[in-house]
């Protein structure tokens, strides 16, 4: 243990193969699990050479939501995390109004090898997707895996690719959004950019359609995860996501729309934001892996129509209507632009 003298106990501890993070090991040492040469400690303590450390691992507690059968696809699965294929509607975590029937409770079902997380033997989400957004989701097995995974999301190196149908012909072929997001000042379910005091949001989108009905489809990378990124920064743009309620027209506009009231369009009850590749470092392997879902039925139909109203113009958009206008913010260290 000579190469590890001085090290804090934490740090040490969650460095070797226990399939603990180091928040697991604070918890263990604080509650007594974890002794140095027969003592409590804290997890600060510095470790010497011909410390004797012995840490007891509790088996892990039954959570107390039930499994329950929840649909959703597997696009991959093996000892330590699952990919999956989130279809629109359906919660990630159990919330107020949604305690049954979420991700969390199907995953329960589905897993019959997890690890305990936490102490408790639970699915680790590792990121969320909207209730009404669809697409890859990734949750760990353990709680190894989770620390990992978790810390590839925070760095930014996880790729993540949407594709979000839009109102209004976009432009440009291409562009950055880089407009820091909070929490709205007066509607506090809401987020809304705000130069001042926000965290910083970093989308990249390249136009894949236009339609001369009136729409866009966009292929968006997130640089970075804040909550609402996509909705929030498409509709600060003027190109809303079709459907979306909070931030767009929704629904109920929808039903307002001229192609809509003669019939030639699919009714729309959710916003059309698919989440459609996701690549990692996978946390045991060490290898890049990528995985894809298809376009949910509902999406591809109302992609199919528009296609047929109007066949899609990849070209130069000259004399559409309002676009995207183009933006241009300079700080310190920081250009931003809006095609």
């Amino acid at each position: 243990m000579e190469e590890n003298r001085g090290a804090r106990l934490d740090a040490f501890l969650a460095a070797r193969p226990l399939a603990l993070s180091r928040s697991g090991v604070q918890r263990l040492i604080r509650n007594g699990a974890v002794t140095v040469n027969d003592a409590a400690v804290k997890p600060g303590y510095r470790v010497k050479t011909g410390d004797r450390v012995r840490i007891f691992i509790p088996p892990p507690a039954p959570v107390a939501l039930e499994a329950e059968a929840v649909a959703f696809d597997i696009l991959y699965e093996d000892a330590v995390l699952i990919v999956l294929n989130k279809p629109a509607g359906l919660v990630v975590h159990p919330a107020p109004g949604h305690s049954t029937g979420t991700l969390v409770h199907g995953l329960l079902y589905h897993c019959n090898d997890l690890s305990g997380i936490g102490g408790e033997l639970r699915p680790g989400v590792v990121h969320r997707l909207d209730k009404d957004t669809s697409g890859v989701m990734i949750a760990a097995k353990n709680d190894r895996a989770h620390a990992l995974l978790a810390e590839q999301f925070k760095s930014g190196g996880v790729r993540k690719q949407y594709l979000a149908l839009v109102h209004g012909r976009v432009r440009a072929d291409s562009g950055a959004i880089d407009l820091a997001i909070a929490r709205h000042p007066r509607r506090r379910k809401r987020m809304a950019v705000c130069p001042e005091g926000g965290r910083r949001a970093l989308t990249l989108w390249r136009r894949a359609e236009v339609f001369g009905s009136g729409f866009s489809l966009l292929a968006v990378t997130l640089k970075t995860g804040r909550t609402h990124q996509i909705r929030v920064h498409l509709a600060h743009t003027g190109h809303p996501v079709v459907g979306d309620p909070v931030y767009g027209h929704g629904a109920r506009r929808w039903k307002q729309q001229p192609l809509y009231v003669k019939g030639r369009l699919p009714a729309v009850s959710r916003q059309m934001l698919h989440s459609r590749r996701m690549g990692f470092i996978h946390p045991d392997k060490g290898e890049y892996m990528e995985f894809e879902a298809p376009v949910p039925p509902d999406m591809e139909r109302l992609l199919a129509v528009l296609r047929s109203l109007d066949a899609p113009k990849n070209g130069a958009c000259a004399g559409v209507g309002a676009g995207m206008s183009a933006v241009r913010r300079e700080g310190p260290g920081d250009t931003e632009e809006i095609a």
